[in-house]
């Protein structure tokens, strides 16, 4: 059988094994073949001194994008297509680290395990394909079966699972490794049970810098440098870039929120002289989904629509048809299929309000010029005149790199991808296309991004160290409050001084609270202060903090004993995960990657052309 899977060797397993895709690709298959001269010997990275190539990159990315185009139905957009690039380049670096980490521990992997493990443990995308399922369930049988089969060996399917097993069983041996030591004690068991479950409400005292009369602190520069060295990953910054901005707006016009009207009136006029709503559903409801179904919206109760369409909803007999009635979707033709008490049975017809196939054509022939006179240009010129012909006017806006660009209350797809993959100022875009509008950009300005000096962040060090400062002055004050409190009562020494007394829900040790904080010393005296006792001051992350304990509930132990297998399990296997996790993430940040991508990108483009 092994014989047979390494025969077929020069096959790709696409059906089962779609996460591994992008190593088996040809290099001709990444769409950059004959588009620039670029060779397969290209690197966009190197880890531990080993080259990611761009077209094992490239490939990589194209498999992941294909996955999601089938997921969405649609084309990715720029932002989109960059969260897979990122998401593929992490996947090839953790690749990497993880067969040179096997080199060093001395593991491998059988030809005797291979066969065990493609028998015993079919990867999970044979146990979701639908023609190995029998009544909704993985049919082993047909799974063993396909597996000898002439079609297994002829398609390549047995060298895909070679190279599947190849890489993931030294991989669990290793997880295997790294999470051997993972145990859970009954007694730490029961106090994460108590965790979880344990209750406590307290009333407490918020004292704010603001009350101080002498506010004056000093932040040494020492300080600062001892912050920022303990710090410095919170300080590193994204790339920032200026672009301006041309909007092609598709602008619905009174005509076609009128045409919009009149077609939804001749819908229902045609199901009132005798067509079925179901058909004309499918034939032209704008919503695709429930369209799909006759317009089928399914049973339930208020608060699934908005408003005015529940309103018309409900007014409806069973079998009534509704007048037009208008939403933020646009025009709808409602009608009650059941009703029992609240719960309604719907169908309805939706007729979006957009443009015209006339207004459509004036926007898409204005785009059009757009783009042909500045789309994808080097001469920053020519897209000031390009807006000036038009009468548009540029936009000068701020793209943060991997963040979405946001514009006017829109989401403006690709810019900013687009932006920070290696462009040059003066570069204009191509013609972007969303459903409110269509948009050009060029860049202006970009600022790199990566790790801040220390002189960058100074002042922003000493304003936070002067704020933490600030709240530590209020202990004298805390510690008198405490004590009046519990001499009495912290509502009566809170009014003496003017302050307020808030209480809390009942929470547990690992809640959030309003006014506490989570994980916080005054959540952990919530848990250790007596019951009806005064505890404080504690320090806080905007205050400093006096508290009493109003009510505390243990954990009950007989229904912890009763859980306690299932949770030593799930326990068991979140501790694994998470050593799992840390030795990946450890074992990431002990390599420098050289990361070259925007910058080959960058070439790329200007030798293609594009």
């Amino acid at each position: 059988m092994l014989q047979s899977m390494r025969s077929a060797a020069k096959y790709i397993w696409i059906i089962l094994i779609v996460a591994f895709v992008g190593s088996f690709l040809l290099y001709e298959t990444s769409g950059l073949a004959g588009r620039a001269p670029v060779t397969t010997t290209t690197s966009i990275a190197s880890v531990n001194g080993e080259e990611i190539l761009l077209t094992t990159w490239q490939n990589a990315v194209n498999a992941l994008e294909q996955q999601q185009q089938q997921q969405l139905g649609s084309a990715l957009t720029l932002d989109q297509r960059q969260t897979l690039e990122d998401r593929a380049f992490d996947e090839l670096v953790t690749e990497i680290l993880l067969t040179q980490e096997y080199k060093r521990r001395g593991i491998t992997v059988t030809d005797d395990e291979i066969l065990q493990a493609a028998r015993l443990a079919p990867p999970p995308q044979a146990m979701q394909a639908p023609d190995l399922q029998t009544d909704g369930q993985f049919d082993r049988q047909k799974y063993l079966r396909l597996l000898s089969s002439p079609m297994a060996r002829q398609s390549g399917m047995l060298a895909g699972l070679e190279a599947y097993y190849r890489s993931e069983i030294p991989k669990q041996k290793l997880f295997d490794q790294v999470a051997s030591g993972a145990y859970i004690s009954d007694e730490r068991l029961w106090q994460l049970y108590r965790d979880r479950h344990d209750s406590a409400t307290v009333s407490f005292v918020l004292l704010r810098p603001e009350t101080l009369t002498d506010t004056a602190v000093t932040v040494t520069d020492s300080e600062i440098a001892q912050f920022f060295e303990r710090n410095r990953k919170r300080f590193e910054k994204p790339g920032r870039a200026v672009v301006s901005l041309l909007t092609v707006p598709r602008s619905v016009t009174a005509a076609d929120s009128a045409a919009a009207r009149g077609r939804i009136d001749r819908l229902r006029t045609e199901i009132v002289g005798g067509a079925k709503f179901e058909d004309v559903a499918k034939r032209e409801s704008s919503d695709s989904v429930s369209g799909a179904q006759g317009g089928a919206l399914g049973k339930g109760g208020k608060g699934r629509f908005t408003p005015k369409f529940e309103e018309a909803a409900y007014a409806l007999k069973v079998g009534e048809l509704s007048q037009p009635v208008l939403t933020p979707f646009g025009w709808h033709v409602i009608r009650v299929d059941d009703r029992k008490g609240d719960t309604l049975d719907l169908r309805h017809i939706l007729v979006s309000i957009g443009q015209s196939d006339s207004s459509a054509t004036r926007t898409d022939r204005r785009a059009d010029s757009l783009a042909a006179k500045a789309g994808s240009q080097e001469d920053p010129k020519l897209f000031d005149e390009a807006a000036k012909q038009l009468g548009l006017t540029p936009a000068s806006v701020v793209v943060i790199e991997k963040e979405p660009l946001s514009f006017a209350g829109r989401y403006v797809p690709s810019v900013s991808a687009w932006a920070f993959s290696g462009v040059r100022p003066g570069e204009t875009s191509d013609l972007f296309d969303s459903p409110e509008a269509y948009y050009l950009a060029r860049v202006d300005s970009i600022i790199a991004g990566g790790p801040q000096t220390l002189a960058e962040v100074k002042a922003d060090i000493r304003r936070r160290l002067a704020r933490d400062k600030r709240i530590e002055k209020l202990r004298p004050v805390g510690e008198q409050l405490a004590a009046a409190a519990r001499t009495g009562g912290l509502e009566a020494a809170a009014a003496q001084r003017n302050l307020t007394v808030e209480k809390s829900a009942p929470f547990t040790r690992v809640e959030a609270v309003p006014g506490l904080g989570q994980f916080s010393p005054a959540i952990g005296a919530a848990f250790v202060v007596p019951t009806g006792q005064v505890g404080g001051p504690f320090k806080g992350q905007d205050a400093m903090i006096v508290l009493r304990v109003d009510a505390r509930i243990e954990a009950n132990r007989q229904s912890f004993e009763a859980e306690k297998t299932i949770q030593r399990a799930q326990y068991t296997q979140s501790l694994r995960q998470q050593k799992v996790e840390e030795f990946l993430t450890n074992l990431r940040e002990s390599v420098k990657v050289d990361d070259r991508r925007t910058e080959v990108l960058g070439q790329l483009r200007r030798q293609s052309g594009v």
